[in-house]
């Protein structure tokens, strides 16, 4: 069973950055397909990036040029940087492991395991 423990949100003004973590346990989780999801008050919840094992990367169109996503596989580690925060990347952020699959990594439904979330707020 893999555990996912996220961490690293808080409030930041509008322009500013956070960076979040999440540790997963288990002795295969450098194998998985890692993920940041995020969901607003009243809104589904939305992919924001995916990295593979292997390090192919993804990224919805909103957070390019903005968010980076990066995985420590020694430590069983993803980051998500968020730069140039704007008030509508306000949200519980969600990491996520897929073991395996074949469809898209931008949806939720393709995960095995998920945290419990992270908020982060973005005031204007």
């Amino acid at each position: 069973q893999v555990q996912l423990v996220e961490s690293g949100g808080g409030l930041v003004q509008a322009g500013g950055s956070l960076r979040l973590s999440c540790g997963a346990s288990g002795p295969t989780s450098s194998t998985y397909t890692m993920a940041w999801f995020r969901q607003a008050p009243g809104k589904e919840r939305e992919f924001v990036a995916a990295i593979s094992w292997s390090g192919l990367i993804y990224y919805q169109d909103s957070v390019k040029g903005r968010f980076t996503i990066s995985r420590d596989n020694a430590n069983n580690t993803v980051y998500l940087q968020m730069n140039s925060l704007k008030p509508e990347d306000t949200g519980v952020y969600y990491c996520a492991a897929r073991i395996l699959g074949i469809g898209s990594v931008r949806s939720g439904t393709e995960y095995d395991y998920w945290g419990r979330g992270t908020q982060v707020t973005v005031s204007s």
